[in-house]
């Protein structure tokens, strides 16, 4: 068993199933060739453990065809992407500091939670 994720023709995942193994071949094509021929769509393996294409892909991902990765939705509009393909924001988050902290956009900054 495998997953796999359907893109739209902005590389944007618009499904995610379940599917054969991805050694396994349909009518003599890999899974990922057979699944989007069916569909029409772009077809991309993913790992539910993150083993491949760097975190398992959801709705609203983008798939990087250069780099061969899913990335997550921005999370907010002013964090930006970094080498890993993670969002960071502009500040980081308070370290060592007791609290719950969380992004506040319209600052631009982490402020406490209060309990």
């Amino acid at each position: 068993m495998a997953h796999y994720a359907f893109l739209d023709d902005n590389n944007i995942v618009t499904e995610v199933i379940v599917g054969i193994d991805e050694t396994e071949l349909i009518e003599g094509l890999d899974t990922e060739t057979w699944y989007g021929n069916f569909r029409g769509q772009t077809c991309k393996r993913t790992s539910y453990n993150n083993n491949i294409r760097k975190q398992y892909a959801g709705i609203g991902y983008t798939y990087d065809e250069i780099n061969d990765v899913f990335i997550a939705p921005q999370t907010y509009p002013s964090w930006s992407l970094d080498e890993n393909f993670d969002w960071q924001p502009p500040t980081p988050r308070p370290n060592g500091e007791i609290g719950q902290w969380y992004w506040d956009e319209d600052s631009l900054s982490w402020l406490e939670q209060s309990l």
